[in-house]
């Protein structure tokens, strides 16, 4: 039993806590921000962030099915949505796929009508014993700052059952762990 507890106790003190914050705010943009330092690849990472039908929650969706959803994770590919009627709704659109980053363009929701920008950036670089996992989104536009609380409650969201997936491969749904 104390042998545990001790573990459990190391295992702990190895863990960089989250970071979830809106770094900035005016009328017309805003910023977020999350991160955590996870032990895992790159890699998985990445892999993770295109397995977007998996972890996103489909709550935030059109048809309320995140296995609607598709990321084609190569520049140009598109974060997509195939409605009822069969056509395509795009979320965004993928700027760059690095080996420790993915960009997009992603106007997601409100946002699709009033962004002028919209940054979303995964992110993985070295940290302590691990890596350093980020995602930060960067918005501006005529009146957006409004949306940034609202926003920043969909994405805490969809980082906790991004980095749950990360960590666990297991489905995002069935868990209570947050990580903010």
């Amino acid at each position: 039993m104390i042998r545990t507890i001790l573990v459990a106790l190391a295992l702990g003190c190895l863990a960089t806590p989250a970071a979830a914050e809106v770094v900035s705010k005016s009328a017309n943009a805003f910023t977020l921000r999350f991160a955590v330092g996870l032990e895992t690849t790159p890699e998985d990472v990445i892999v993770t962030v295109g397995d977007l039908p998996k972890w996103w929650d489909p709550a935030h969706t059109y048809t309320g099915d995140a296995a609607n959803l598709s990321l084609a994770l190569e520049e140009g590919g598109c974060w997509c949505e195939r409605l009822a009627d069969g056509s395509i709704f795009e979320h965004a659109t993928v700027t760059a796929v690095e080996p420790q980053r993915v960009a997009m363009n992603a106007a997601l929701g409100p946002l699709h009508d009033t962004a002028t920008r919209s940054d979303l950036t995964f992110a993985v670089g070295p940290e302590n014993r691990g890596w350093l996992v980020s995602m930060d989104f960067v918005v501006e536009g005529p009146g957006v700052g409004a949306y940034a609380e609202a926003v920043d409650g969909v994405m805490s969201g969809a980082w906790n059952r991004f980095i749950r997936y990360v960590e666990y491969g297991e489905d995002p749904a069935t868990s209570d762990v947050t990580v903010d």
